[in-house]
């Protein structure tokens, strides 16, 4: 069963509004999201972008869509600093670690994607910026003479050469906040502080793993220009939806956007889709208070650190799932339990239905509210706080065929991507690597709190599952496999 786009409604916040979706194509939708910069692993902060994406992607296909979507790989051009300021992240890493910087970016690409893997990602295009060099050359030159200068560090883009240049950042200051791309380290040379590379020259005397001819000089291209060259090279101008972190509002969009308006010889941004992208959406921040968010501080909270600790990589999109995306979203192991714990539920529940067949999704009365509920929540910009309400109560109705609500379940499912059918209770008992007991004490241990509750030893029993509790292990006594394993 699917939806017809027109009832879907989503935030822009180019507009800050809002909107009705309509496809630019019929019957297709391109949606292209900023990727990572394969220098480090990424935080599970970064990975709540990709969880939301995937969302999107998928209520897009519940509408009956054909989607594109693609993920771009920052292997070249990103510096420490978003604004064109310090090192190479790439080269720098590449130095600390003393590889090349092709092979840090190999094994971070693969590490991220073994990550939207877990996550229950679906696969997506991952194009990386050192396969569009050439392009984005070509970029340079057709915008180098209305829209660019060259400075003895590279060619840069003149803000003041496009109409209407930081809108999309203005979402933030309008709300408040300070002007972040007006706040810019202004460079010697430059005409405006908010001006940045297209092509960053190599200095003089120094040799950069990757470097590039250009018509400005040896070098590599700026972090902004691989965005727009890929989106426009993969998905043509316009296309439908363009995502990323809240981060990205502020100097990488509007960077894009310029770029885009220079390339395609576009005015101002008022009456017309002229951005390169009709939708323009951004994810809010998960926020940890220790601190630990920042790959700055070298011990950074990232999805395999969750699993040492026995939390299964689903629990984290389901923490994901229960705020809106444009919420701010707080990280707490508590939180994170909380959702592991409504994931096993769901899990338990959707386990007593696997052995039904499969069969296409028929109208029931029994699950007319929750359905409708679960449309119209994700219709409205991606609700799935509500939606996954929805799910719950469609598990829980009783007295109907199992076929019927298989069906149901799964119609859900297929958006929140939680992967309920394939999942399995085992999958969800995960060994912390720090636990101090083997599973052949366990296993003795729950031998003999069984021994214990049979002869009605009560005390006993309770016992023994406070020593379980004290070494890691969780004792479920409504759990037909007996124990669970978490975080204690």
């Amino acid at each position: 069963m699917t939806s017809s786009a027109s009832g879907l409604k989503l935030f822009n916040s180019l507009t800050r509004e809002i909107e009705p979706f309509t496809p630019v194509h019929e019957g297709e939708a391109r949606v292209y999201s900023c990727g990572p910069t394969v220098y480090n692993y990424q935080h599970i902060g970064n990975m709540r972008a990709y969880v939301f994406a995937d969302t999107l992607g998928r209520t897009l296909q519940h509408r009956g869509l054909k989607l594109t979507h693609v993920i771009n790989i920052t292997d070249v051009g990103h510096l420490t600093s978003d604004a064109d300021e310090g090192e190479d992240k790439m080269e720098k890493m590449a130095a600390t670690q003393g590889k090349s910087a092709w092979d840090i970016a190999a094994f971070y690409q693969a590490d991220f994607e073994n990550d939207l893997a877990r996550l229950n990602i679906q696969k997506k295009q991952h194009p990386r910026a050192t396969e569009y060099v050439e392009e984005m050359i070509d970029w340079g030159k057709n915008m180098a003479d209305a829209h660019c200068y060259e400075l003895d560090s590279g060619l840069y883009f003149d803000i003041s050469t496009v109409a209407d240049y930081g809108k999309l950042a203005r979402a933030v200051t309008e709300e408040g906040a300070e002007d972040s791309w007006g706040r810019i380290k202004k460079l010697e040379g430059k005409r405006n502080a908010g001006d940045f590379a297209i092509w960053r020259k190599t200095p003089e005397g120094e040799t950069r793993q990757m470097e590039w001819d250009s018509p400005w000089g040896k070098g590599a291209p700026g972090w902004h220009l691989e965005c727009s060259v890929m989106g426009e090279k993969l998905l043509g101008f316009p296309f439908d939806i363009h995502t990323g972190g809240i981060d990205h509002r502020e100097i990488h969009h509007p960077n894009e956007i310029a770029q885009n308006q220079a390339f395609c010889g576009c005015g101002g941004l008022d009456t017309a889709r002229n951005s390169g992208a009709n939708i323009w959406m951004h994810n809010n921040f998960l926020v940890e208070r220790s601190g630990k968010m920042s790959k700055s501080s070298g011990e950074f909270l990232r999805l395999q650190l969750l699993v040492d600790k026995g939390f299964h990589p689903l629990a984290y999109r389901l923490m994901c799932l229960q705020a809106h995306y444009r919420s701010e979203l707080e990280f707490s192991w508590e939180g994170l339990e909380a959702a592991l714990t409504r994931l096993k539920r769901m899990v338990i529940a959707a386990d007593r239905l696997k052995d039904a067949e499969c069969q296409p999704m028929a109208e029931h009365q029994k699950f007319a509210a929750s359905l409708a509920k679960f449309d119209e929540a994700i219709s409205d910009d991606l609700g799935t706080p509500l939606a996954l309400t929805a799910l719950e109560e469609a598990l829980a109705v009783k007295k109907v065929a199992p076929e019927i609500k298989r069906a149901v379940v799964e119609h859900m499912d297929a958006v929140l991507g939680l992967n309920l059918f394939e999942l399995t209770r085992e999958e969800l008992r995960i060994r912390p690597v720090s636990a101090e007991i083997t599973e052949a004490e366990i296993e003795d241990a729950l031998a003999r709190r069984k021994a214990a509750r049979a002869e009605k030893d009560f005390a006993a029993s309770d016992a023994i599952r406070d020593e379980l509790a004290a070494k890691g292990v969780d004792v479920m006594d409504g759990d037909p496999l007996g124990w669970d394993w978490k975080l204690s």
